[in-house]
């Protein structure tokens, strides 16, 4: 058998899952502010060595951190306000508006009415005197190290301010493509807004580096999150058409993303991203996703890549299609992918989003990637033995979770649960299910798998009010938040017996045993 190409696992951890929006704070959205410092606090008491989080990337309608106007740009939406005031960047009163927030969830339509002018008057503080504050660095430097993706990210968000918010797909047509748009005369009119946006990139730059150094010092690295496709009204489309499946003409998508039919949808998902053209990619050496991981890893440790079976496979669906279920399956770049990506970046720390109905093809392919896959607790129960997601199934090259930010708590889902299920849970881990979550707990932290991730709603014991996520539901999702008070009854009791937890079965970093 050959050696993988991406060999990195070789030890034993537990890390917890929680996006920076469901934070602690007073101005309506998780920051990087005191309570993520706080928060990495509370995962090196516990004995965990990771924190995962959602992608970080500007989002629009619906909210969804998958769905990004930019795979490279941080959400401004995360920019401590507490951190500028104390550099005196913004005056106190304007964050009045702000206060009267929800604490204790996100209110995505009152925070971009409200957040916005706050960073707006940042801003203008900053060039209207006081530029000598240069919290993180040079900005000029800034603008110069990160022009290849800061400059078109700022005109695609300028146009898009100016063109009332359409997709860049129906702007006039000589701004369809950056190629043109770049050398547009609008460009001096829209000056103001273009170096603002990047103005928000350097602040939020700095924020998380100085928060992931912080981290990395503590012993906790990050493990970021990037969905394979990027979303059609981004940035990224439109500055690299060439590398999409898309009409030359309308710069439309020919076809577009999703999965098929199954037990679960009769519909299948229509996700409506474009498709890359994997052809064009390579006859560049795929030099875009090298740059996208490259700036990965400057801001992650670690970096899951979600629907890993799209590299060997995708559902490709006619565009216009109203469902999904009309597509058909073409082969994906397969193994010589991750092969131009292993000689550009040699230490590429990747796990493999492998959930679902998986072929043959995509077993060999995670296989011969040497990357880790994914199972989840709460897909175990309720079947046969042979259940690949059972513990005693499981493979050690693996992530384990109870659940991830798609699925609900496990409080939530062992109350939904049918009764076959729940019989299964009790009989197979010996329990009588009245602390499940702990008992999940427990089981990712006793299975074989080299990676337990635990999501924070079960380490708090919280039910389905505290799902992040329902796919298939347009509205409520990424909304959820912990108070500081749920953190701090966390504080002794709790965060010694996570760390009894990692010496016992381990998971404190070492090497593990082979």
């Amino acid at each position: 058998m050959k050696d993988p190409l991406f060999n990195w696992l070789d030890h034993r951890a537990a890390g917890v899952l929680l996006h920076p929006t469901s934070l602690p704070g007073e101005y309506g959205i998780g920051t990087l502010n005191e309570h993520a410092y706080r928060f990495i606090d509370f995962l090196t008491a516990g004995g965990f060595k990771y924190w995962q989080l959602c992608p970080l990337g500007p989002t629009g309608f619906g909210d969804s951190p998958y769905q990004s106007f930019s795979s490279f740009a941080g959400n401004p939406y995360l920019i401590s306000l507490n951190a500028l005031e104390g550099l005196h960047l913004l005056d106190s009163a304007i964050l009045e508006e702000l206060k009267i927030l929800p604490n204790s969830f996100v209110d995505y339509g009152g925070l971009f009415n409200a957040k916005w002018p706050v960073l707006d008057a940042v801003y203008e503080a900053f060039v209207q005197g006081n530029k000598k504050i240069r919290p993180y660095g040079p900005f000029a430097s800034f603008k110069k190290k990160h022009a290849d993706w800061l400059e078109p990210y700022a005109y695609f968000q300028a146009f898009k301010a100016h063109f009332d918010g359409k997709p860049w797909y129906q702007w006039p047509k000589e701004f369809r493509s950056f190629s043109e748009a770049k050398d547009s005369p609008l460009l001096k009119e829209l000056e103001r807004k273009i170096d603002a946006e990047m103005f928000f990139q350097y602040l939020f730059e700095g924020q998380w580096q100085a928060l992931k150094s912080y981290s990395n010092k503590k012993g906790v690295e990050i493990i970021g999150d990037i969905p394979i496709f990027v979303a059609l009204d981004s940035a990224d489309v439109w500055q690299n058409p060439q590398y999409f499946q898309l009409d030359p003409e309308t710069y439309l998508p020919t076809a577009v993303a999703g999965c098929p039919p199954d037990y679960f949808s009769e519909d299948g998902q229509l996700w409506g991203n474009p498709l890359y053209d994997w052809d064009a990619l390579a006859k560049y050496g795929n030099s875009w996703w090298i740059k996208r991981l490259k700036r990965c890893f400057q801001l992650y440790d670690v970096v899951r890549v979600d629907h890993f079976r799209g590299f060997d496979s995708y559902w490709s669906i006619p565009y216009g299609s109203e469902t999904a279920r009309f597509g058909e399956w073409k082969k994906g770049p397969g193994l010589d992918f991750f092969k131009s990506i292993k000689k550009k970046i040699k230490d590429c720390k990747l796990i493999a989003e492998d959930l679902g109905d998986l072929t043959d093809d995509v077993r060999a392919l995670r296989r011969d990637s040497g990357l880790p896959g994914m199972s989840i607790l709460q897909f175990a129960f309720g079947g046969d033995g042979d259940n690949f997601y059972l513990p005693h199934n499981l493979q050690a090259d693996s992530v384990l979770y109870p659940g991830t930010h798609d699925n609900n708590t496990s409080l939530g889902w062992f109350e939904s649960a049918s009764d076959r299920e729940r019989t299964h849970v009790q009989r197979y881990l010996g329990v009588d299910g009245n602390v499940i979550g702990w008992d999940l707990i427990r089981a990712s932290y006793k299975a074989v798998s080299k990676l337990a991730i635990i999501p924070m709603q079960d380490i708090m014991s919280l039910g389905s009010e505290a799902r992040f996520n329902t796919p298939g539901r347009a509205q409520g999702n990424w909304s959820w938040r912990y108070t500081p008070g749920q953190l701090a009854q966390l504080q002794g009791g709790t965060t010694s017996y996570l760390k009894e937890l990692s010496d016992l079965y381990y998971r404190d970093g070492s090497p593990a045993v082979v």
